[in-house]
């Protein structure tokens, strides 16, 4: 399921959902079918039958199926990428109506009360959308990376795998397993389950508010494909939705549903139920009619006019849908071949060849070839077909106007919501605002109270730690000499002191920078052999010479510092470093004028140990207590810094 969950193809407006009973795991395999068989009669028509009833889905509706037999052979579901597990799975593409979302989450959580021998799960194209909603009650170590077959729905509550049970992502088996034992704590907390009751709460009222009831005219085969199949007004709309220049030629000419059996245009006024979404995805839109289709004079009302053009949009998104339908059918694609030939683009198939070109239409005839010939082609078929099928049954049944003469029409819905939606959107910021005050307000609490406890405790902290110790710490690790292994850090300074001559070591460093008569390296250097290389005696030789002999090389070098040190003067890297004066001054109330001061300040050295400790604690209190560099090293040494509580 993991691939199916991050996987990039999945479309952003599809939810999809999978269904697992509680099965011993050496249940025979004919058995387990047989279960799950009965599960989905009893979960389809008895417990969500009531709510699935005359609901007018935006796209596709609620659907559960049975694994395929490929998908119960094959390791994993091909469909919805479980282990070979008994379950039943569904998808449902929702489009612009987020409502149909989550409705199919109350119907999940409608089925898991209903039938407490179930776990289900739900995701979309975010992960598990389900712990967005939830983000500010989740505890911390609970991210997209770490939350993989944790989040399930079960007894009508939601349920997170914890991580002592499972420090990395488990399998979805063995978090099945510590979902429905007793031993194992996994249900989520209050605040997280309230969060999710927030939202599914309102259904199925609110599934049943988002429906809009309108009257239109429309031409009579229309209102027989609607009177018969009231829930294909959905593809009507998203015909009529996502029209393209290739479907518009259709609607032009309206050779379906315009004329009846007997040649003429008869029109018919009906009452139509669809959901506020495809109520504005009709209204908003711009459309202008065919020249075949009857269109009446403005001035006959405003009324009149708005029941006649929305009748008109959803018979020209019927006979666009129809004709693209049957289109598709015929030569077997449809979104599964446009998912097909984008995975072959992907892939790298198409690389270097120009469309249009000899070797890529090649290409692109064998791959429509063997589509045609797979499984997934006639599924898309039929998938495509059904509709055409039903419609053109219905239309194949005797009709007249007649039949909706006399009928009482239930007036139009109030549409004020579609013009006055900022009272909802502003109590749904509220609500949101609410929740991140709420969540402000115990972040708050829990850092006054660990800055209390850090005053508390921030008196022996500071008896424990010596700043001198940092400096003892890194003299030791700059004079301590390593191996070709690599730098050796001094793992604690109250460890085993390390067995080094460092006065050795220093003049042998010094004799490089040329601080040791090179005799005297010679000299000392047999305390353990002949161990002076051969880059120390090359260095020491040749250069230093040159300079002995060479009258002018203590005039150069000191014109040359006098040089360095009046251009760095200028600049402000002298004041980035602290000087020995610089200490005394703080800590004395006279000091020298400020005719001697530069003086000073050239005369006066760096103070290495002071510039050393302040940029440790300095890089310390900018890691805000992370780790980092810092600490890193000087726990390494065995230094142990309080954190910086006026930082925090």
């Amino acid at each position: 399921m993991e691939e199916v969950r991050r996987n990039p193809r999945i479309p952003e407006d599809t939810v999809f959902y999978a269904i697992y009973p509680d099965l011993p795991p050496d249940f025979p395999p004919a058995e387990a079918a047989a279960a799950l068989r009965s599960l989905h009669l009893h979960l389809i028509q008895s417990v969500l039958a009531p709510h699935l009833r005359d609901y007018i889905w935006q796209h596709e509706p609620f659907h559960l199926s049975l694994p395929s037999s490929s998908s119960v052979a094959s390791s994993h579901c091909s469909f919805c990428g479980s282990p070979s597990l008994p379950h039943l799975h569904g998808k449902t593409r929702f489009g612009d109506n987020l409502d149909d979302e989550w409705f199919v989450v109350f119907l999940l959580f409608e089925a898991s009360r209903a039938v407490p021998s179930l776990s289900a799960r739900v995701w979309d194209s975010d992960g598990e959308f389900l712990l967005i909603e939830a983000a500010f009650s989740l505890p911390r170590w609970l991210d997209p990376d770490t939350s993989t077959n944790r989040v399930f729905i079960r007894r009508g509550d939601l349920h997170i795998v914890p991580r002592d049970r499972f420090a990395s992502n488990p399998p979805l088996a063995a978090a099945l397993d510590a979902v429905r034992s007793d031993d194992i704590d996994t249900r989520a907390s209050d605040a997280v389950q309230a969060a999710i009751n927030r939202r599914i709460s309102r259904y199925p009222e609110r599934a049943r508010a988002n429906t809009h009831r309108v009257r239109v005219r429309v031409p009579l085969p229309v209102a027989q494909v609607l009177k018969h199949e009231p829930c294909l007004i959905s593809l009507a709309v998203e015909g009529f939705y996502d029209r393209d220049v290739d479907s518009m030629k259709h609607a032009a000419r309206m050779d379906k549903f315009l004329r009846s059996n007997g040649g003429g245009i008869e029109m018919v006024r009906i009452s139509v139920r669809m959901s506020r979404a495809m109520y504005a995805q009709l209204v908003q839109q711009n459309f202008q009619a065919p020249r075949c289709y009857p269109m009446p004079s403005r001035e006959e009302g405003p009324a009149a006019y708005m029941e006649v053009e929305l009748g008109m949009k959803i018979a020209c998104g019927f006979e666009m849908m129809y004709q693209e339908r049957r289109r598709a059918g015929k030569e077997g694609k449809g979104t599964t071949w446009e998912a097909f030939k984008r995975s072959l683009e992907n892939s790298g198939c198409f690389e270097g060849l120009l469309p249009g070109s000899k070797e890529y239409q090649r290409i692109m005839d064998s791959a429509l070839e063997y589509y045609k010939n797979s499984s997934l082609s006639s599924r898309t078929r039929e998938i495509m077909n059904a509709p055409v099928q039903r419609i053109d049954e219905i239309l194949s049944m005797p009709c007249s106007v007649d039949d909706f003469e006399g009928v009482e029409l239930p007036p139009n819905d109030d549409d004020s919501w579609l013009y006055n939606g900022e009272d909802e959107l502003n109590s749904a910021i509220l609500e949101r605002q609410k929740e991140m005050e709420i969540y402000e307000a115990e972040r708050k609490h829990r850092k006054d109270k660990r800055q209390k406890d850090i005053a508390d405790g921030s008196s022996s902290l500071s008896d424990d730690v010596n700043l001198g110790d940092i400096v003892e710490s890194m003299q030791a690790f700059v004079q301590k000499v390593s191996s070709f292994e690599g730098a050796e850090v001094p793992p604690n300074r109250n460890s085993k002191t390390v067995e080094l001559d460092a006065d050795q070591f220093m003049k042998i460093m010094g004799s490089v920078i040329g601080e040791e008569p090179h005799e005297e390296i010679a000299r000392d250097a047999d305390f353990e052999g002949d161990t002076s290389s051969s880059d120390m005696d090359f260095d020491g030789s040749e250069d230093e010479g040159d300079l002995a002999e060479d009258g002018n090389g203590d005039t150069f070098m000191q014109s040359y510092s006098d040089a360095l040190n009046k251009e760095l003067n200028d600049t402000t890297l002298k004041r980035s470093f602290i000087r020995a004066s610089q200490q005394h001054s703080n800590n004395s109330n006279e000091g020298p004028s400020n005719a001697g001061k530069d003086t000073d300040e050239e005369l006066t050295p760096v103070d290495v140990d002071v510039n050393l400790v302040k940029s440790f604690l300095d890089s310390f209190s900018s890691q805000q207590g992370l780790a980092g560099p810092a600490s890193n090293v000087l726990g390494l040494m065995g230094v142990k810094v309080p954190p910086d509580a006026k930082k925090m």
